[in-house]
């Protein structure tokens, strides 16, 4: 993952060559089709039932968004992202050293208000819907090595997480450079169950986007 982050940030700075003398046209007042592609850095912010401290793990984000104008300073962009979260670390049990990761695939669903205060600027920020898919688990030690999958038919786990996003566009004509931050605010074991660690992703993301 770190090889899709180092590509996002060298096409984005031939973009930026590309276009450092180019005119912008100002496309705030139209409706916009458009597809990204980038990467998240996510960790865990609130954590409760395990023992551990986690790092941050890279994962891929891609979809589609809509620019929805409502005036020319204004704006609704929906999107519809398949986005990998997680987190990783390793330790030490009676003097052996293990590593472990989880990820996990969502469906993420932002809604968000857009203000454009110029033509290539958009600031974003607003609530986001995520469904979880699948989590899978990796465990290794020098006794011993596991992988679990979990499709969760488990209740106690909540698949449905509300989010909260922020973050901005520049927008060179038909290609859009996105950052965004954003975290959990529902926890992800429903009910609140000891039995299922408690845990809220936070994830820092950066794609480049085409608009059609």
């Amino acid at each position: 993952m770190k090889k899709i982050a180092f590509l996002i940030v060298a096409i984005s700075f031939c973009v930026n060559v590309s276009y450092a003398q180019t005119v912008l046209s100002d496309f705030r007042d139209n409706l916009q089709l458009g597809f990204k592609v980038g990467a998240n850095l996510s960790n865990v912010y609130d954590a409760q039932g395990d023992a551990f401290e986690a790092d941050a793990q890279y994962g891929m984000v891609i979809g589609g968004f809509l620019k929805i104008p409502i005036g020319s300073f204004l704006g609704i962009q929906p999107e519809v992202l398949f986005s990998q979260k997680g987190y990783q670390g390793s330790g030490k049990v009676l003097g052996l050293a293990y590593e472990y990761s989880r990820r996990t695939n969502f469906i993420d669903i932002p809604l968000l208000i857009a203000f454009k205060p110029i033509p290539f600027i958009t600031l974003l920020g607003g609530p986001q819907y995520s469904y979880l898919l699948k989590q899978t688990d990796d465990f290794s030690s020098p006794l011993t090595s596991s992988q679990t999958i979990q499709e969760f038919k488990n209740e106690d786990i909540n698949k449905n997480i509300l989010c909260f996003i922020g973050g901005g566009d520049i927008n060179l004509n038909k290609v859009v450079l996105s950052a965004r931050m954003g975290w959990d605010i529902t926890k992800n074991n429903g009910d609140g169950t000891s039995t299922v660690p408690r845990y809220k992703n936070v994830w820092y993301q950066a794609t480049i986007g085409h608009v059609f």
